[in-house]
């Protein structure tokens, strides 16, 4: 019998075969995708936020755990579990090593990403280098791997795990652990999730989901059919607002627009809906998919001028382009009236001191609402571009409540060979909100851990069989 099993295929999924695999016990991961769309979202991701008290290599200065829980507390609101928060935050001060010994490497941040460099180390090759050295690794400690296996349902008994099933195959392990990923690419799932608005549309209808097609939600609905203790909201995810033109998957992070601080966003109306200035991009980026997800369509416009052009990291489809504001309307069918006095009423109040996208300046607006905080300049400076935005769904946050152990709850009690890690377990720190890297340091924390712990658990019972 196989000592764990591992359900997933993305990084928390193979740090925990890694782990458990270290430890001695027996590994077999099953990945839904085929080979060459392994990795879950983690293919998509290129960096890790990371903790620590002193420079380090490719990061500068130090990014304590107290800032670092700042600005976890900040995006989340609050709705997070500080004890697994920190816990997360801790981890990722350590795991860089262990990271390195299976082949990732890393290296500083690029242009267009030096907001970054102090609280995030960049993986060289980006994540589907990461997947790549930890599938080469696995392989080569010996953990099994079967690709087109994606699992429909488990066989439990009185909390504990006891087979899975891949179709009409059944799989004993020992122990198990669940890094499925959530249900962002279950388009019934997002519609049932967020509703109709008040308008009468599906919101859901009209999101692009930016990671991997095969996350469909199939074990987290399996599990809390199983009465598994669930968290966070079904709507709440990391939700990007990125290029309307995005392939419907798989668009990753080269589909963000990452201008909306040095300009204006603007609904199809031609209102301003949001401050564009309120934190730097990182922080606030991943806002910006449910904020457009709220307006009429699901579609903002990012407008900007000739004076932000250089300053973020280029988009891979190019704005629409007009040498005049009317005529960018035009182009971007967008009421000629409304954006112009959108427009005017902008530049009217911007309070330009000295900008500087690199702080947090002392550019504004007065008596204008929404206000723009920083980095307001007028739009004035031809030619002028225009993006139409669409919430793009990186990972949702609906999932199974757990603990320091990583393990799986029934009923408030902790399953002690059935754990978690990933993006399935990702709501008990993400309630809602994301910052640019978490998502990678609560998968490799929880990976790890699930690994240790399942390997721990299989362990033990494969000495009580014995005894026995």
């Amino acid at each position: 019998m196989i000592d764990v099993l591992v359900i997933g295929g993305g990084n928390a999924a193979l740090c925990a075969a890694l782990m458990a695999r270290e430890a001695g016990a027996s590994v077999l991961l099953l990945e839904a995708a085929p080979r060459e769309w392994r990795g879950g979202n983690s293919q998509h991701t290129r960096n890790l936020r990371c903790m620590h008290d002193a420079p380090q290599d490719v990061l500068l200065d130090a990014y304590p755990e107290e800032e670092f829980w700042q600005d976890l507390l900040k995006v989340t609101g609050g709705n997070t579990d500080e004890k697994l928060a920190r816990l997360t935050i801790r981890a990722s001060s350590t795991c860089r090593p262990w990271m390195r010994r299976h082949g990732v490497r890393f290296q500083p941040s690029l242009a267009g990403t030096l907001h970054l460099s102090r609280t995030n180390a960049f993986f060289m090759g980006g994540g589907k280098a990461l997947v790549n050295a930890y599938y080469r690794s696995a392989e080569n400690l010996g953990v099994r791997i079967r690709y087109d296996a994606p699992v429909d349902r488990l066989e439990l008994r009185d909390g504990r795990f006891v087979a899975a099933f891949v179709g009409g195959e059944r799989i004993e392990a020992r122990a198990c652990v669940l890094a499925a990923g959530g249900f962002e690419s279950n388009r019934e799932w997002l519609r049932e999730a967020w509703g109709r608005n008040e308008r009468g549309e599906w919101p859901a209808d009209n999101f692009l989901i930016r990671g991997t097609r095969f996350n469909q939600g199939t074990l987290l609905k399996f599990m809390m059919g199983q009465g598994a203790d669930i968290i966070g909201d079904p709507s709440q995810s990391h939700c990007v607002a990125i290029d309307a033109r995005a392939p419907l998957y798989d668009g990753g992070i080269c589909t963000r627009v990452d201008a909306v601080s040095l300009g204006v966003m603007v609904n199809r109306e031609g209102l301003r809906f949001y401050d564009e200035g309120e934190d730097f991009w990182p922080k606030r980026y991943a806002i910006w998919g449910r904020l457009v997800a709220l307006q009429p369509g699901q579609v903002g416009y990012c407008i900007i001028d000739s004076q932000a052009v250089g300053r973020f990291m280029p988009p891979v489809f190019p704005g629409v382009r007009a040498d005049s504001l009317p005529e960018l309307a035009r182009a971007l069918q967008l009421p000629e009236d409304a954006f112009m006095k959108t427009l005017t009423d902008y530049n009217a109040a911007c309070r330009v001191g000295s900008f500087d996208h690199t702080v947090l300046d002392d550019c504004h607006t007065e008596g204008l609402t929404p206000v723009k905080s920083h980095w307001a300049r007028p739009i004035d400076t031809p030619p002028f571009l225009g993006y139409a935005l669409k919430p793009g769904i990186t990972f949702t946050y609906l999932g199974l409540k757990t603990n320091e152990q990583a393990a799986v709850h029934f009923g408030g009690v902790p399953s002690d060979n059935l754990f978690v890690a990933g993006e399935m377990m990702a709501g008990n720190v993400l309630g809602k909100g994301y910052t640019a890297g978490v998502g990678m340091s609560i998968g490799t924390a929880f990976g790890r851990i699930a690994g240790t712990e399942a390997a721990r658990a299989a362990l033990k019972g494969e000495v009580h069989a014995a005894a026995a």
